[in-house]
């Protein structure tokens, strides 16, 4: 009975996948197919999500490409930016950078523009797809070469936008979008740190040793010593006595809150209600809270205050150097921002969390135990090297809200590598306030976030937050 089942999976899943090893039906065909090399077994869902993760790593190459100083060089002859550049001298005063760095900023809001028109608007075609036995399902999952000519034509058109107020008014689409993500990335770092405590403290009663509670300890430390250390190093350099006072109350501010919820966590009656509860999840977001408070910091447009921002030379000016071109985002806030985020969108596309609260916030889910066909079906699978269908009963993850996500990644992305400026007058990139104040909303957010996880049971004691 056996053997008769797996010969009938074997000629159902020939007949589905035809001209198989075909380069041709590879480009046109699913997910499975393209990186069945790289990935064998594995299912459907998660190759489908690193395939697209992929394209919007491949936009955030280009748009980093676009910003270096030779592609800005070139970027000067087209026809659509600074018309006047070429009779007018660059240069920078404070706060302002001159029309080549613009060039750079331009082209990447553009680039950004199409990977999230892109996935926007596949965000629309996936709404309510319940299982890959939905049609669309095998637009999400397939057609991977079309998709790209997709992308590849987005991009082009982008580039023939006219300049007008374009600029000006997708920068408060990447605000916005660039808020949400961070929000994105706090629910994920909030679940990541109440996972990882709760793992190690059961691997630490299973086997009865007190190795495990000794990482914990010794990590925990690391995190409230990193975060002493960042604080003492944001009021050496984003603070000086008598001015700065922003800074001083952005940094005391969270301080402050962050040795509230760290109180908070190990209170008698938050132990009670959530034992898992402790200090390494107060650790991990105190030091992503000192992390971005160092972004809000990093944008303050205020030279004595910031020490990223352009040196002003005493005539208040100063060239952009030999070529009359700068590119100014490759400093350390942004550099350590991309990792994150790098880290943050991998996380999107291949973990679902051990928590319904976040499976049903993220519109993720722990996949079922598969029926037997399905397990047969990866049997198959792993026999020929292939990802498989895990999606016939339903769907792992909501299509629609995971292409959302990547809408807000570009646009995150996007506000972090044009160093948050919002391009103005037709010759100048101006550092505003709004920056500052959308990062550091954040981490006040990510901030109540975090003890709502905490206060939640003893507040609502009837509903379930196991």
């Amino acid at each position: 009975m056996d053997g008769r089942m797996m010969r009938s999976v074997r000629l159902k899943e020939e007949e589905s996948s035809p001209g198989r090893g075909n380069p041709v039906s590879c480009l046109c065909g699913s997910a499975p197919c393209v990186l069945c090399s790289c990935c064998p077994s594995s299912p459907n869902s998660t190759v489908t999500r690193l395939i697209f993760t992929a394209f919007l790593f491949l936009g955030v190459l280009v748009s980093i490409i676009m910003l270096s100083p030779s592609v800005e060089s070139r970027l000067h002859k087209l026809p659509w930016v600074c018309e006047e550049g070429a009779t007018t001298t660059p240069v920078i005063l404070q706060g302002h950078i001159d029309c080549g760095s613009l060039l750079g900023h331009r082209a990447v809001y553009r680039m950004c523009f199409a990977t999230a028109a892109f996935f926007f608007l596949f965000t629309l075609l996936m709404i309510c797809v319940r299982s890959s036995r939905d049609p669309r399902a095998a637009i999400q999952n397939g057609f991977w070469f079309f998709k790209f000519l997709i992308l590849v034509a987005i991009t082009v058109g982008a580039f023939y936008i006219p300049e007008g107020s374009f600029s000006n008014i997708w920068f408060y689409f990447g605000v916005v979008g660039s808020f949400l993500f961070t929000l994105i990335q706090l629910v994920l770092l909030i679940d990541f740190a109440h996972c990882w405590n709760q793992r190690w403290l059961c691997k630490a009663e299973e086997c009865d040793s007190r190795a495990w509670y000794a990482g914990l300890f010794f990590f925990t430390l690391l995190f409230y010593t990193l975060s002493i250390a960042a604080v003492t190093l944001l009021f050496i350099y984003y603070t000086h006595p008598g001015t700065c006072y922003e800074g001083k109350v952005f940094i005391g501010l969270n301080l402050t809150l962050c040795f509230c919820v760290s109180i908070v966590a190990v209170l008698p009656k938050v132990q009670e209600a959530q034992p898992n509860s402790g200090l390494l999840q107060a650790s991990v977001i105190t030091l992503y809270t000192m992390f971005v408070t160092w972004l809000a910091l990093s944008s303050v447009p205020d030279q004595k205050c910031n020490p990223h921002l352009l040196t002003r030379f005493g005539n208040g000016t100063i060239l952009a150097g030999p070529d009359g071109y700068e590119t100014h985002w490759w400093d350390a806030p942004n550099i350590v921002g991309l990792i994150v985020f790098i880290l943050c969108t991998l996380f999107i596309g291949l973990r679902s969390s051990d928590h319904r609260q976040v499976n049903s916030l993220m519109q993720t889910e722990e996949g079922p135990s598969a029926p037997e066909i399905m397990q047969q079906q990866q049997v198959v699978a792993e026999c020929r090297g292939q990802a498989f269908d895990n999606e016939q009963d339903g769907v792992t993850y909501s299509y629609s809200f995971f292409h959302f996500c990547l809408v807000l990644a570009s646009l995150h992305i996007m506000m972090t590598l044009t160093n948050w400026y919002r391009p103005g007058e037709t010759r100048k990139l101006i550092s505003t306030w709004t920056a500052v104040w959308v990062k550091i909303c954040a981490s006040w957010a990510g901030l109540l976030l975090y003890l709502w996880t905490l206060v939640a049971p003893l507040l609502l004691p009837n509903r379930d937050f196991s």
